[in-house]
């Protein structure tokens, strides 16, 4: 049985013209895998436009909001703001979990690939806003979930560079520079998830995960500053 979307339009107070584009930002490829006779389509066409909106939106406001940032900070800020993690969470906050289309094996799956699944969605659904309603409507959505997290990121730092943070602090303590690794590569070209290990010459100091390598070097260098105590 279908979710009933109409209850996702009341929640973020957008009442789609087409109803089939809010459906397919819902839809996993991995349902229409299954699903062989329905005659909508998976979200991947409108995470690839949603994520070009999600950007240009997300830029003009750091641009506005900070003035004085130089291009380099407003660049980690945005990056902060529309990874994974922060889409994922967003995802979390508006509801997107009880609507999402899936297969039943991707259904069970409740770890990170969920989270990467949830961000995408949030894409889709931008992608989808931007079709129906157009810039002012998707302009205001982000506005509405995304940027209220934004002083929250800038204040506590979550937007600086993990990965040189790691390396100056391990330079300067132990005087060895760190080396990643990628451990494994989990799901689809579409969908991968990136396994990466961070060592201290031969000691395997963490691990971190993300859809991209750079990404998972990241998540890895910030769970390695933590369990070294050195943040």
């Amino acid at each position: 049985m279908l979710p009933k979307f109409e209850q996702f339009e009341e929640k973020i107070g957008i009442t789609f013209s087409d109803k089939k584009l809010l459906k397919e930002a819902f839809t996993h490829r991995s349902y229409i895998n299954e699903n062989k006779g329905n005659v909508f389509h998976h979200n991947e066409r409108l995470e690839f436009l949603g994520d070009a909106v999600l950007e240009l939106v997300v830029t003009k406001f750091l641009f506005e909001k900070y003035p004085k940032a130089n291009e380099g900070d407003l660049t980690a800020y945005r990056a902060a703001l529309v990874n994974a993690v922060t889409l994922a969470e967003v995802s979390k906050n508006i509801g997107v979990e009880e609507f999402l289309l899936l297969s039943k094996g991707e259904a069970k799956d409740k770890g990170r690939a969920r989270d990467s699944i949830l961000a995408n969605t949030f894409e889709s659904i931008v992608g989808a806003i931007y079709l129906d309603q157009g810039y002012d409507a998707s302009t205001k959505f982000i506005s509405d979930y995304v940027f209220p997290l934004t002083d929250k990121i800038v204040e506590e730092k979550t937007w600086l560079d993990k990965k040189s943070h790691f390396q100056e602090q391990a330079q300067e303590r132990v005087g060895i520079t760190p080396n990643y690794k990628t451990m494994e590569e989990v799901g689809p070209d579409h969908d991968k998830c990136f396994k990466v290990g961070v060592y201290l010459g031969p000691e395997l100091v963490a691990g971190g995960e993300g859809r991209s390598k750079q990404e998972a070097e990241q998540d890895a260098a910030k769970r390695a500053l933590e369990k070294k105590g050195w943040e």
